[in-house]
């Protein structure tokens, strides 16, 4: 029987990692588009399917933080394994529920299964990554996180269509077969020693970042009141802030800060963070400017998104060469305008331009955007130690999956603040509207590029030496 080389099986590691991250990032956009079938089968109406969604990103965003001291605690194979059955069987159960109490529930538990999988299946796959492959691991993780949210919205729309939305969770079952196979068979791990519990930091992180992102969601509807968003938002900063202070004094924290004081790592978690709310903000946006603004057809918006898809894998064999050729920061500069170039060029776009020039935009933005992301990811586990690298892994999926949802928040928030500008009827949103709000996203995305000027100019450059 042929043995499998140790590079091979990093290399598996890292395609078996990326395999679940996709799965749980499309999880979280792929309902979009089936909410009015699924409404229709638990006779409620589309809107109140919201909770479906939010509940997954929040519990997501709330067990975190628990993953990588259990990965510690009980062993980084058997939590990786737990956690996508737990993810497989909640996916069943979402296909099977008949009302919407049921589904959020699932939802819940899906949610807590894919926060198992984000945090560990990273810290697996980075503790046994060499400084010399960290970028080309980094690059295979990336992946799930560009693709899944543009193909999510077309790949429900066409299931819901021609099958069911039943099929949206059932197709979890054998992929989720599959990677718990491969996880059994390449996953290995040692004892490693661990404090106890921190059960006031998990609650307080747990009901801070609930909040906190409740507060965001709660911003981008007209119809709710101003002091309440306001009052969720400062409840969950406050609670955080207690968080960090807990963090900051314990000896053996649910996750230590110590990785924010690494100038690299720093990068990724503030400006990164702005960046990936942009980011994330473009799904949301473009379709409806397409479909309400501009008047063409879901199929019509759905498959011009796919250029973005292209664009992020035309891409992807470039960015080791470019990286070395330019450095990180250097790179993290020029992108960086270029991506908020594409913003702003979005917002230039009218009914009347051609279809082959917006096609021809969107993927120009997907490589873009496929480029900072790489550079933005390899970057910031440059010159984290093993022993902080837990920690690390711990923040960026934290921080990643807030800015998931924050992109989406933002988006509409954007939109509602450019409705306010114009005077616009929020039932009628109008082609400027969609323009204001793409401008005022081009201005998140530049204010990310400032964050990269405090880099030297040789900034993680040992790890593409040897490339």
């Amino acid at each position: 029987m042929m043995t499998v080389t140790r590079f091979d099986r990093r290399t598996a590691i890292a395609l078996l990692a990326a395999m679940v991250f996709f799965m749980e990032n499309l999880d979280a956009t792929v309902i979009a588009t089936s909410l009015p079938a699924m409404a229709l089968d638990f006779g409620t109406a589309p809107a109140h399917l919201s909770v479906g969604v939010s509940a997954y990103l929040v519990a997501l965003t709330v067990f975190i933080p628990a993953g990588g001291w259990a990965a510690d605690r009980f062993g980084a194979r058997r939590v990786f394994a737990l956690a996508i059955v737990v993810f497989t069987v909640a996916s069943l159960l979402c296909a099977a529920s008949r009302n919407l109490p049921e589904f959020t529930a699932a939802r819940i538990l899906q949610g807590f299964g894919g926060a198992m999988m984000v945090p560990v299946g990273r810290l697996i796959v980075l503790r046994g990554t060499p400084r010399e492959d960290m970028v080309r691991t980094i690059a295979i993780l990336t992946w799930p996180a560009l693709l899944a949210p543009v193909l999510g919205p077309p790949l429900g729309g066409w299931i819901s269509t021609h099958w069911s939305w039943h099929w949206i969770f059932l197709l979890n079952l054998p992929l989720g077969a599959l990677a718990l196979l491969a996880a059994l068979l390449l996953v290995r791990d040692g004892p490693r020693p661990v404090g106890r519990f921190d059960g006031t930091g998990f609650a307080l992180s747990a009901l801070g970042f609930a909040l906190f992102m409740a507060g965001i969601e709660l911003a981008s509807r007209p119809a709710w009141p101003l002091a309440g968003w306001l009052a969720t938002l400062a409840a969950g900063l406050a609670l955080l802030g207690l968080a960090l202070r807990h963090l900051r004094r314990i000896e053996h924290p649910l996750f230590g800060l110590a990785p924010l004081a690494i100038p690299t790592f720093r990068i990724t978690a503030v400006g990164g963070s702005l960046f990936r709310t942009a980011i994330g903000s473009a799904p949301f946006l473009l379709p409806l400017m397409f479909q309400l603004g501009f008047g063409w057809s879901a199929v019509e918006a759905g498959t011009l998104l796919l250029w973005l898809f292209a664009g992020n894998l035309c891409m992807k064999p470039a960015t080791t060469w470019i990286m070395n050729r330019f450095g990180f920061r250097r790179v993290l500069l020029g992108n960086g305008l270029l991506v908020a170039a594409g913003f702003a060029a979005c917002a230039l776009l009218e009914p009347t331009t051609p279809t082959g020039w917006v096609a021809a935009l969107l993927f120009v933005c997907g490589m873009t955007r496929s480029m900072q992301f790489t550079a933005l990811n390899a970057i910031g586990f440059a010159d984290v130690p093993p022993e902080q690298m837990r920690d690390a892994t711990t923040l960026f999926s934290v921080l990643q999956q807030m800015n998931a949802g924050m992109g989406i928040a933002f988006g509409a928030l954007a939109l509602t603040l450019a409705e306010l500008i114009r005077g616009t009827d929020p039932a009628l949103a109008a082609t400027g509207d969609f323009h204001l709000a793409l401008w005022l996203i081009a201005g998140l995305a530049l204010l990310a590029v400032v964050d990269s000027l405090s880099l030297p100019a040789e900034a993680g450059r040992h790890i593409l030496a040897a490339r």
